[in-house]
């Protein structure tokens, strides 16, 4: 049991998959896991554990933004020895080289969270996936037929903002979309030695305005997940 996670130990999986949303992942273990067992729920943030295909996984949510997914990404890490955690989300994409219901597997996360400096003495704007996770993630979805795109990502503290046009740091990294988790991940992992990805699906295109509605998520969000978990069968 960690400050904010009330599994016991050994109640979570060496690899977890981490949504954002609490009911994602309620919807995750739900539709996927086989004998999925709700381990913690404080604060409701939900965390299962089962089997997929004879592989035990978890699927935890992480919150919204980088101090959430900070403390979630680190307590699995070092509370419970999790080696991987690959966080699947949504991003809106900055460039119309994207489109809705794209899948993009995370290269490089870039920022201007003060979170890396200040946690780990990390001064560095672009921190890029760790260990084997990415490459894992291309290699099965080219066994899925399933076209995905590789590249930086934005990670930003700001959902809204008075400027909307495209923030210089993802001019300058050549950032396609953006979220708001990765960098910290990716940070956390770094810095401990593990291993971590992110896979987003793209829910809206900022320079036209389109985006994925409301009943079409479900079903939009399925092929990363399926990605997600046929990948964590392989680590």
């Amino acid at each position: 049991m960690s400050i904010h996670i009330s599994a016991k130990k050994g109640e979570i999986a060496k690899t977890v998959l981490q949504p954002g949303d609490p009911l994602r992942a309620k919807f995750i273990a739900e539709n996927y896991l086989e004998y999925p067992k709700l381990v913690s729920q404080t604060r409701g943030i939900l965390y299962y554990t089962g089997l997929y295909k004879g592989k035990e996984v978890s699927v935890g949510a992480s919150g919204m933004g980088v101090p959430s997914i900070g403390i979630y990404s680190y307590e699995l890490f070092t509370e419970y020895d999790v080696q991987t955690i690959m966080r699947i989300g949504t991003c809106g994409a900055y460039t119309t080289d994207l489109q809705c219901f794209d899948i993009i597997n995370v290269e490089n996360a870039a920022s201007e969270s003060t979170y890396a400096k200040f946690a780990w003495e990390n001064d560095s704007e672009l921190i890029s996936h760790q260990g084997n996770a990415f490459e894992t993630i291309n290699k099965t979805a080219e066994e899925l037929n399933l076209t995905i795109k590789s590249g930086n990502i934005h990670t930003s503290d700001i959902f809204y903002r008075k400027n909307l046009g495209t923030p210089e740091i993802a001019k300058k990294y050549n950032c396609s979309a953006v979220e708001m988790e990765a960098f910290a991940l990716f940070a956390n992992a770094q810095y401990l030695g593990k291993n971590a990805a992110t896979i987003l699906t793209v829910s809206d295109v900022i320079p036209t305005g389109e985006q994925i509605s409301a009943d079409q998520r479900e079903k939009a969000l399925r092929t990363m997940m399926e990605l997600a978990l046929e990948t964590a069968i392989k680590l």
